[in-house]
């Protein structure tokens, strides 16, 4: 079946909640107005009011109900309307949220899946253009984990719904609709901390996730390299294997990311290389990524992603290094 990311992140709820009856959805406008994105539409009239709950725009009370929730033996998945409002629930995220298994020694784990949507290149207002999956995957307790197209978007959500641990959702604003894909309807899982090589080659790696996987695959198939290209998929636990193993058989390495360069994740995939695989190199490691400014106004915002020309002139000065 045909599915854009919206569709697939849908059916991925539907059927989980089809499974389990403890799953309960929470967020603003997510029942009758389906979400802000039609991720949920559909699901209050199918489950009800008890288990699809419109709530009042709080951030913060929504992150700890579903905490309540959680310790109260439901699987809640709080939707929280854009990446950048999550920060007025970054205290129940980070003291409660990650550090209850732990805190309890694992005799209460908190399962949920904070879903919001993220980055860029639509053209939207201050706040709802953020990358934040740095702030997130640097606090232990939490998995963390960004799809680039829907495939992965509905095998991750009911991986994520399968599990006993917290997991913070990130879907690309700018993928929802862009493109569709041949989903199958019955329930799959992507498994969480696997990285796919979604094309092989032998001159460089480059290592991307979320809206720079297609930016990305273009440049390649443009200047028709052999270029390993590697989507994360899950950005917190990394999947160190897959990433050193392609690192030590091209010998070249590149990460391109949307979220802005200083103390990101290409930053900690470069030292993990540089640690395991150093010798094996043949030049240093470049990152492409957006400055480390605040996301600009709509208008500015071309300026500010990484786009083609900037990927493809780092690769051509990657190659002649």
């Amino acid at each position: 079946m045909q599915m854009n990311i919206v569709s697939a992140l849908n059916n991925a709820l539907d059927l989980a909640m089809a499974e389990n009856e403890k799953m309960v959805l929470l967020g603003e406008d997510i029942g009758a107005d389906g979400g802000v994105f039609r991720v949920t539409d559909g699901l209050l009239s199918k489950y009800g009011e008890s288990r699809v709950i419109d709530t009042p725009l709080a951030e913060s009370s929504i992150v700890g109900t579903a905490i309540g929730m959680a310790i109260g033996g439901l699987l809640p998945v709080p939707e929280l309307q854009f990446a950048g409002f999550m920060y007025l629930s970054f205290s129940q995220i980070v003291n409660h949220v990650a550090r209850y298994r732990a805190r309890t020694r694992s005799a209460i784990t908190l399962p949920m899946i904070i879903r919001t949507p993220v980055s860029g290149g639509v053209r939207t207002l201050e706040h709802h253009s953020e990358s934040p999956e740095v702030e997130y995957a640097h606090i232990g307790g939490l998995i963390v984990v960004e799809p680039s197209n829907p495939y992965d978007a509905k095998g991750l959500m009911l991986a994520a719904a399968h599990g006993k641990d917290p997991v913070i959702f990130l879907e690309p604003t700018k993928l929802y609709r862009l493109f569709k894909q041949d989903i199958p309807e019955n329930m799959y899982e992507v498994p969480i901390g696997k990285a796919n090589v979604i094309k092989e080659g032998n001159d460089l790696t480059i290592i991307t996730y979320g809206t720079m996987v297609d930016v990305v695959k273009n440049v390649v198939d443009k200047k028709r390299l052999s270029a390993e290209v590697v989507d994360l998929r899950t950005i917190n636990p990394l999947d160190e294997k897959t990433i050193i193993e392609s690192a030590k058989k091209t010998g070249r390495v590149m990460i391109v990311h949307e979220a802005p360069l200083s103390f990101g994740v290409g930053a900690e995939i470069s030292a993990r290389i540089a640690e395991k695989a150093i010798f094996e190199l043949d030049a240093p490691i470049m990152r492409v990524a957006a400055p480390s400014l605040p996301y600009p106004l709509p208008g500015d915002e071309k300026f500010y992603v990484p786009n083609e020309m900037k990927i493809s002139n780092a690769i051509d000065k990657l190659l002649s290094a």
